[in-house]
């Protein structure tokens, strides 16, 4: 049995590792030495499985960079604590906030203006955004 469960709780989640993790956990299950583990390992492996299927469930069809099984997913869901983080360094990374301001100007973001632009999703009671 394998043992790399995702941290669904993290800043980032990757949907890639996501999907990964479902054909690895249909993988074991389909494995013949599946039917020899012990109750509580089986049970812990479908447990894990209908958590990720859920989420993909609810992604699918949503648009996004990453094809699986005929659909559409988003890559990256981001945490609804670390929008803002993850916005201003979006915004950093593409240029649009000048680095050398001085120190009398301050940018202020919309963080809101940029949300209309995501959809959310809730994993374990935590929002996540995605486009």
């Amino acid at each position: 049995m394998t043992q790399t469960q995702l941290d669904l709780t993290a800043d980032y989640i990757d949907v890639r590792d996501i999907i990964a993790r479902v054909e690895e956990l249909n993988d074991e299950i389909d494995a013949e030495s599946f039917a020899d583990a012990p109750q509580d390992e089986a049970d812990e492996v479908r447990s894990e499985l209908a958590t990720l299927t859920a989420i993909l469930d609810d992604l699918r069809g949503n648009g996004g960079d990453e094809q699986w099984e005929g659909d559409w997913y988003p890559v990256t869901l981001i945490r609804d604590s670390y929008f803002e983080t993850a916005m201003d360094e979006l915004l950093e990374d593409i240029g649009n906030l000048p680095k050398d301001l001085p120190c009398y100007l301050k940018v202020t973001v919309d963080y809101d203006a940029l949300q209309m632009d995501y959809t959310s999703t809730e994993i374990d009671g935590e929002t996540y955004w995605y486009r």
